[in-house]
């Protein structure tokens, strides 16, 4: 890469890091939000499931004009939103305002995910793209490594109130930055002429088994990793006993081990193919998905080491995934498709969090119950992302 390009990826990594742990931040307060509200893991699972959901639906909306605009703008925008109402989330006294507040960071944060996704399609073609593609997505091991056990800390020592103000300080500092050096983002305007509402990607979409097979394909994986997500902090403090200060670790080392094989497999999968990389990662992800949903008290070295294997085959699994959900559309429809693309990838966490929030019941001591059949859940839907891949890519 040269500088600007390097400038440019660590600036869209660095944001993608705040909007990742925003959104992750949800999940590990689980054992936190349930006792301060008084609240039922299905009211918990409806504030981690009202930000990807709305966030759905603002992406599918945006879809249809987002490729009118520069994506620089677009991004700027969303991001300037997002902020706000994560401010507002550590400001929240109620459960109620909790729950809006993250209703109206979804419809923002709906619209950047695609957008940076889309810039670094446009930037870097497509023997290129997955090295740029894992050093994006190396963010989310950083909100992993540093992010939440940091967070979790915050809350800890203050509230659980503390985390929504660092992650939206850090983004407010990031603003600047991104309108200096990000570039516009306008060749695709050439064909389109000016900023317009349009049906045309939509449309495109449908015409193409490859584009709307890879839309399920992404939704699908992602209800298939989330399912477990949510619940795991609830799993491991009230069924195990584990303390909650011990999770922060879960966290750091899951994370250096997904930053590591973001960076590693990323550009592995330039050399050897993408396929192959993801259908190895995902197959080696299912015994570590019963595990964790079978998981039984046992030395805490041998539980970090666990999360730190999933954490690498699921971060491999990722960002092949996107290099090639990437490549199925044509440039001038790039940001439309990738808004459905984004808008189907929270579909599928936001019914993930709801089925598992339906499924999960609470027991008399306050521990969990039924919480291995989102395993088996998830298992079987990782076998049909499976199948609906070997089929398009």
């Amino acid at each position: 890469m040269t500088k600007k390009e390097r400038i440019i990826v660590f600036l869209l990594a660095a944001l993608n890091f705040t909007h990742i742990l925003d959104f992750m931040i949800m999940m590990p307060l689980g054992n936190y939000l349930m006792p301060f509200f008084k609240i039922s893991p299905q009211q918990f699972s409806f504030l981690v499931a009202s930000y990807t959901l709305s966030a759905s639906a603002s992406g599918f909306m945006a879809a249809f004009f987002v490729d009118g605009f520069d994506r620089k703008k677009i991004l700027i925008f969303a991001y300037g939103g997002f902020l706000a109402a994560t401010f507002a989330c550590g400001f929240a006294p109620s459960y109620h305002f909790l729950l809006i507040a993250r209703i109206i960071a979804g419809v923002f944060g709906g619209m950047i995910g695609a957008q940076v996704i889309s810039i670094i399609a446009d930037l870097f073609v497509y023997e290129r793209r997955g090295r740029a593609m894992g050093a994006v997505m190396s963010s989310f091991a950083v909100a992993s490594t540093v992010g939440i056990p940091l967070a979790l800390y915050l809350a800890n020592l203050i509230s659980w109130h503390a985390p929504f103000i660092f992650i939206a300080s850090l983004g407010v500092l990031l603003i600047p930055m991104l309108i200096y050096f990000l570039p516009a983002m306008n060749m695709h305007l050439k064909t389109s002429g000016k900023a317009r509402f349009n049906t045309e990607g939509f449309v495109a979409v449908f015409k193409d088994d490859a584009q709307y097979k890879a839309l399920i394909f992404s939704g699908m994986m992602m209800f298939a990793h989330f399912i477990i997500v949510p619940f795991i902090n609830p799993y491991m403090e009230f069924n195990l006993g584990y303390s909650k200060h011990l999770t922060p670790l879960i966290y750091l080392v899951g994370g250096i081990a997904a930053f590591i094989s973001a960076n590693f497999l990323g550009r592995l999968s330039d050399k050897i193919g993408k396929l192959k990389i993801f259908t190895i990662c995902l197959l080696l992800s299912l015994p570590m998905m019963w595990l964790v949903t079978n998981l039984i008290t046992i030395p805490y070295w041998i539980v970090l080491v666990l999360f730190g294997l999933w954490f690498t085959v699921s971060t491999g699994r990722g960002v092949t995934a996107q290099a090639m959900v990437s490549n199925v559309v044509k440039p001038e429809y790039r940001g439309s498709f990738q808004s459905f693309n984004s808008s189907m990838q929270q579909l599928g966490s936001g019914l993930a969090s709801l089925t598992a929030g339906f499924i999960v019941t609470k027991n008399a001591d306050a521990s969990i119950a039924h919480y291995h059949w989102l395993g088996y859940i998830g298992i079987a839907a990782m076998m049909i992302t499976l199948f609906i891949a070997r089929k398009i890519f």
